[in-house]
C-alpha cells in the first residue's frame, strides 16, 4: 500500500502519540525534576527497532534513545530469549541505555493479535539513584559504581502486572524512595499511553498501510536530510574545544574533523582526549545525540525525527576516548557537560561551512546543582536541577537571556516547587546582566540563583564548566562571561570550584552564576 495521505496522517499521529506519552509521564510523576522541569523523553519504534517518532523533549536523548533501545533488545534477546507480550523492561546501565545512571529507561513491546508490532519507550532523569552523594553525580567519582545503582535490563511488568520487588529495588537505593516509585509508575503510564495510540493506528489502517507509512516516513526524512546536507555544501571542516578538569584547567580536548560529501556527513573524533578517571566521559549514545542535534539545528529542524535522519550520518569516536569510553569509566557528567561541549564543537565545524546559519557559542554548560541531606526528623531528601545560561547571539538577532540551550530542553525549577518540597529557600533569582558577549548582536546573559539551606544537614555537588574558558563569540563578536560559584556562611563569601562537593550548614547560601553567550559580529 502506498497511500500518501494516509501515510502523512499516520506519521503525524505517531509524532503526537510520542508527545502525549510525555504529557502522561509529566502529569503522573512525583518529582519536581520530571513534573516541573520536564526532564524526560518519549519515543515509538517499529517492530524492527527503528525509531519512527520521537517527541521534542530532550536533545541529549535524540541519539541515545534509539542507540539504547537496540542494545536493550540485544541483551534481552541474548539473556532472556526476547521480550514477550504483557511485559515492560527497565534499565539504567549507561553502557546499555546510552546516557547516565540517573536516566532510567522503560521499554514496552507492543503486540497485536499475538504478533510484535513495535515498541514504546521513555527515559526520565531520576534525581537520586544512590551513589556517594545526593543527586548521584559525584564530581570525584572514579568509576561507574560510585555514581549509584546500576540496573541491567530486567522486567518491571510481567503479564501486565507491575513487579513491586523491582520498584522496591529502586526505592531501597534512593534517598527519595517515594519519588522513585512515583516516577517509575509515571513512566509505566507513559508507555501504556504510547501503546494505546500505536495500536489504535495499527488497527484503524491495517498492517500493510501502517508499515508502509512508517517506511515512507523514514525514507522521506532520509531524503530531506541528504538534501539539507547537500545544500550546506561539500568540504572538510575542523574544530577543537576544551572542557575544564577538576583543577579548573581547560585540558580535556574534543577534536572533530567533519566531512560533508554529496548529502552525507562523516564525523571523525580522532584526536579527542582519552577517557578520564572522573565523570566527564560520554558514552557513544550521548555523542550521537550531540551530532544529530547540531546537524538538525543547522540544516532543517522541521525534518521529522526518526531513523531516516541518521542514515546519511557516520560517526567515528575511538573506543577508549572521552566520547566512547570503556566500561566502567564514570559517565554522569558526560551526559550533561561533555554533551554540551560536543554540540559546541559540531556547531563550530558547521559554522565554517555555513557561517550565516550558526550562532555564537552559548554558555556551554548545564550548571548542574545537586543538594541533599537529612531533615531534623531523620527524613532524607535530594534535589537536582540544571540552570539556564546565556544563548549565543544569532546571525540576525541577539541571544536569549537565562535559557536552557542546546542539549538540555528542560526548565528551571520554580521557586514555589523548591520551597514546597525541600528545606531550601531561594534568596536570589535573576538575570546576570552584562554577562553576554558584545557584538553586532549581543550574546544572552546568564542566570544568577542563590539557595539557602533552612534546616538539617546537607551536601552540595556542583558540576559545571566555562569557569576558566569563556564562551567564544563568532564573526568578530566578543566572548561571553565565565560562570562562577560561591557559598556565603555567616556573612563570609567563599569561591567554589566548577566541579566540587561541599557540606552545608543551616543558613549557608549557595550561589550560582551561569556563563553568558558569545556575541555575533563586530561590536
Amino acid at each position: 500500500m502506498n497511500d500518501p495521505i494516509a501515510s502523512e496522517v499516520i506519521k503525524s499521529a505517531l509524532v503526537y502519540a510520542a508527545e502525549e506519552m510525555g504529557i502522561a509521564v509529566r502529569n503522573a510523576s512525583y518529582s519536581p525534576n520530571v513534573k516541573e522541569r520536564l526532564d524526560h523523553s518519549c519515543a515509538l519504534f517499529d517492530r524492527f527497532g527503528r525509531l519512527i517518532a520521537q517527541a521534542e523533549h530532550i536533545p541529549v536523548h535524540l541519539g541515545s534513545l534509539p542507540w539504547g533501545l537496540r542494545r536493550m533488545l540485544e541483551q534481552i534477546e541474548r539473556e532472556h530469549g526476547g521480550a514477550r507480550e504483557g511485559e515492560m523492561w527497565v534499565a539504567n546501565d549507561p553502557y546499555v541505555t546510552g546516557t547516565h545512571l540517573n536516566d532510567v529507561t522503560l521499554l514496552r513491546p507492543i503486540f497485536e493479535g499475538g504478533r510484535l508490532a513495535g515498541y514504546a519507550a521513555n527515559k526520565a532523569h531520576h534525581a537520586d539513584v544512590g551513589g556517594s552523594v545526593p543527586g548521584s553525580m559525584p564530581a570525584e567519582a572514579s568509576d561507574l559504581y560510585a555514581e549509584g545503582l546500576v540496573v541491567p535490563p530486567m522486567r518491571i511488568v510481567r503479564d501486565d502486572r507491575v513487579l513491586d520487588e523491582v520498584i522496591a529495588l529502586f526505592r531501597a537505593n534512593s534517598r527519595t524512595p517515594d519519588a522513585r516509585s512515583g516516577d517509575l509508575r509515571a513512566q509505566i503510564a507513559g508507555n501504556h499511553t504510547g501503546e494505546r495510540r500505536f495500536r489504535e493506528l495499527y488497527l484503524r489502517y491495517g498492517l500493510d498501510t501502517f508499515e508502509a507509512a512508517c517506511a515512507r516516513a523514514l525514507d522521506d526524512s532520509e531524503r530531506r536530510m541528504r538534501a539539507a546536507l547537500r545544500a550546506v555544501g561539500d568540504g572538510v571542516f575542523d574544530a577543537v574545544d576544551y572542557l575544564e578538569d577538576r583543577a579548573g584547567e581547560p585540558s580535556i580536548r574534543i577534536a572533530l574533523r567533519l566531512e560533508l560529501r554529496d548529502g552525507r556527513a562523516r564525523l571523525d573524533y580522532r584526536g579527542t582526549s582519552d577517557q578520564v578517571e572522573f565523570p566527564l566521559n560520554a558514552v557513544l549514545g550521548v555523542t550521537l545525540s550531540g551530532v544529530h542535534y547540531a546537524l538538525r539545528a543547522v540544516t532543517d529542524p522541521t525534518i521529522p525525527m526518526n531513523e531516516g535522519c541518521f542514515r546519511p550520518v557516520e560517526v567515528d569516536a575511538p573506543l577508549g576516548s572521552l566520547l566512547n569510553p570503556r566500561r566502567p569509566a564514570p559517565v554522569s557528567g558526560g551526559n550533561v557537560e561533555t554533551s554540551m561541549r560536543n554540540a559546541d564543537v559540531v556547531l563550530q565545524a558547521l559554522a565554517k561551512a555555513a557561517p550565516q546559519r550558526v550562532p555564537a557559542c552559548s554558555g556551554g554548560t548545564m550548571s548542574n546543582v545537586m543538594l541533599g541531606g537529612t531533615r531534623p526528623d531523620g527524613r532524607t531528601w535530594a534535589f537536582y536541577e540544571t540552570n539556564g545560561c546565556g544563548m549565543g547571539a544569532r546571525p540576525n538577532c541577539d541571544g536569549i537571556d537565562a535559557i536552557h540551550c542546546h542539549m538540555t530542553n528542560t526548565l528551571n525549577t520554580p521557586i514555589e516547587a523548591i520551597e514546597r518540597d525541600y528545606p531550601l529557600r531561594v534568596v536570589r533569582y535573576e538575570i546576570a546582566d552584562g554577562t553576554g558577549g558584545k557584538g553586532r548582536h549581543r550574546g544572552g546573559s546568564g542566570l544568577a540563583r542563590s539557595i539557602e539551606l533552612v534546616e538539617g544537614s546537607a551536601q552540595a555537588t556542583l558540576l559545571a564548566d566555562r569557569h576558566a574558558r569563556r564562551p567564544p563569540g563568532a564573526q568578530g563578536g566578543q566572548a561571553g562571561a565565565c560562570g562562577k560559584h560561591g557559598v556565603t556562611r555567616r556573612g563570609v563569601q567563599t569561591r567554589v570550584a566548577a566541579k566540587a562537593t561541599l557540606a552545608l550548614e543551616p543558613g549557608d547560601v549557595l550561589e550560582i552564576q551561569t556563563p553568558g553567550g558569545g556575541g555575533y559580529g563586530q561590536p
